[in-house]
């Protein structure tokens, strides 16, 4: 029976796979949390809420809910060896709306890909003698275009420049929204498809496929390129951005602390938002990635030091950034504040045109923009893998089989390649932010947090958690992580979803488009189709399990056994262990 058992274990751990060695998991972990939340959103955040200021609720957040988070997240999928949505099988099964959940919200984020396609458009014309975004000369300019040549000769008023920058239009935003994306007039009016960004998806969505079509045995290969090639970029455009003419302008206006920001409930909001956003936890991705880990691994460790490699690359991102914000500024004779944007505007319109006012501005260009992608790539192919491994842990029978993984990876790849074909229309810009401010929200960052905290620390139970990582890293957390999971985490969270929902305010595009009545519905639809799963899921378990409300409540709040327990108790009658299970035997 025992060799029996034995053989079972061995034949489905050939079957999921493992990561080869420990650095293989670190490269993609660490090329998933380090994306372009770092680059265009942490450097922004940090000028706009207080400057140096800004890092006192950043760190003290990232202390009391990002690593605890990233711990307990890590910590599940490598005892569990499930994807995100089995795990809860083996943990609380009440909570395995938390699963559904990520799944859902999988789908909304493989709309990231676009990002991938706009910074391959844009790397394929930075080849170019005359870079597109510097001059008014092309067909798509209109008669308000200003450009870079003009900007770079204005006169020393700089009240006088800031009011023409108001009144007239860069030559790299009409490159972007007249000529990459051909914006329509509203979501109402999705056009036809741009083929050339129809080419660029495709190729995304190829690379996607190869990236994990062997799952992690050849993601972790990818990943050895992938997750390193942009610190190199970083760093060039690092050292070449400080050695820029007004460079230090730009830091001074990144890192001057303004310490009333400190008391703006709003500065510490946006603070927790990013650290959920950076450190991608409450999301699955964290918990699919450790699950393919050998059950000794120091999770502990890594979880500290990704953590900090993390905010260490958003905080370099900072120079990269706003000494190039700062050369502009002083090119174009107006103040930084002018000139820093945030998300898209600053990817495709201020760092572009930027760049093009630097000697040999093709390089730097494509310095940038490879950037970019590589920075996406990871995030997105990881992304794929771990909605890719979590159906099929849930289907082990279907996909478990040789020839099947490929089969099904290829199905998702092509299947969301189709779908896409609506974001690069000329109306795909409306749909891609519907989707990025509704179906990617804070509300399910905060929520899944809660749900979580509340499922383990309370449910599962909070020792049971610290017994767990004790027995697989030989290290016991403090106490301070109890603390953390049961009281500080939840009440964070629950005061954070609260106020989200009383400061609501409807989606505009540039302060200017307004969305019709039905497209607000529709993102409704999208936060409420995964934020749902959980109260959903369980009332449908606590209606159709057996038994009266607090016994159903016991059985599927928490394991009958202590798993730790009986895991010593399997190896001391000499059952080889390893903590996965099917899903259909659950």
């Amino acid at each position: 029976m025992n060799r029996e058992r034995r053989r079972e274990n061995q034949r489905g751990d050939g079957d999921r796979g493992r990561w080869a060695n420990k650095k293989e998991y670190i490269l993609v972990v660490a090329g998933n949390v380090v994306g372009l939340g770092n680059v265009w959103r942490f450097p922004y955040l940090c000028y706009k809420n207080g400057g140096g200021a800004f890092l006192v609720p950043y760190s003290l957040l990232a202390v009391v809910v990002g690593i605890p988070l990233f711990l307990l997240e890590s910590s599940v999928g490598q005892y569990t060896q499930e994807g995100f949505i089995t795990c809860w099988r083996k943990l609380c099964p009440l909570a395995q709306g938390i699963g559904y959940a990520h799944f859902v919200l999988k789908l909304y984020d493989f709309s990231y890909i676009m990002i991938q396609v706009w910074a391959l458009f844009y790397l394929v014309f930075s080849f170019r003698s005359q870079l597109p975004w510097a001059t008014c000369d092309n067909t798509w300019n209109t008669v308000n275009c200003m450009s870079l040549q003009t900007l770079d000769s204005m006169s020393p008023n700089v009240t006088a420049n800031q009011t023409m920058l108001t009144n007239t239009t860069s030559a790299a935003t009409e490159f972007w929204e007249r000529r990459v994306l051909a914006m329509s007039g509203g979501i109402e009016e999705l056009g036809s498809v741009r083929w050339e960004l129809v080419l660029c998806l495709l190729a995304c969505w190829v690379f996607a496929y190869f990236s994990i079509w062997k799952s992690v045995r050849s993601s972790a290969k990818v990943a050895y390129f992938t997750a390193t090639f942009p610190y190199v970029m970083l760093l060039i455009l690092l050292i070449r951005g400080l050695t820029l003419p007004g460079a230090w302008e730009g830091i001074y206006y990144y890192l001057y602390p303004d310490l009333n920001g400190l008391a703006n409930l709003e500065v510490w909001i946006e603070a927790g938002s990013q650290i959920c956003f950076s450190y991608s936890v409450s999301t699955g991705t964290l918990s699919v990635l450790s699950s393919y880990n050998d059950y000794k691994n120091n999770c502990y460790k890594d979880c500290f030091w990704l953590c900090l490699l993390n905010s260490g690359t958003s905080f370099v991102a900072g120079f990269v950034v706003f000494s190039v914000l700062g050369f502009m500024a002083q090119k174009q004779g107006v103040t930084v504040d002018a000139v820093a944007e945030s998300g898209p505007g600053l990817a495709f319109i201020a760092y572009p045109q930027a760049t093009a006012l630097i000697p040999l501005p093709q390089f730097w260009t494509v310095c940038f923009f490879l950037m970019m992608i590589f920075l996406s790539v990871d995030t997105h192919f990881v992304t794929v893998e771990c909605f890719v491994t979590s159906v099929s842990d849930l289907f082990p029978k279907l996909f478990r089989k040789p020839g099947r993984h490929e089969i099904f990876v290829l199905v998702v790849c092509s299947s969301f390649f189709l779908i896409h074909l609506t974001l690069v229309t000329e109306g795909g810009i409306y749909l891609f932010q519907l989707i990025d401010y509704y179906g990617c929200t804070r509300a399910f960052h905060y929520f899944m947090a809660l749900s979580e905290c509340l499922a383990l620390a309370w449910g599962f139970g909070a020792d049971r958690v610290i017994n767990i990582i004790e027995d697989m890293t030989g290290q016991r957390p403090s106490v301070f992580f109890k603390v953390c999971w049961r009281y500080i985490i939840p009440l964070l969270s629950l005061i954070s979803f609260i106020l989200y929902l009383v400061d609501y305010t409807h989606l505009r595009i540039n302060d200017r488009y307004v969305y019709p009545n039905w497209a607000y519905a529709l993102g409704w639809t999208l936060t409420l189709s995964s934020v749902l799963m959980v109260p959903l899921w369980a009332a449908g378990q606590m209606c159709l399990t057996a038994g009266t409300f607090r016994q159903r409540l016991s059985v599927l709040r928490h394991p009958v056994e202590d798993p730790v327990s009986q895991r010593r108790k399997m190896e001391e009658d000499g059952i080889h262990v390893e903590l996965r299970t099917s899903a259909e035997t659950s």
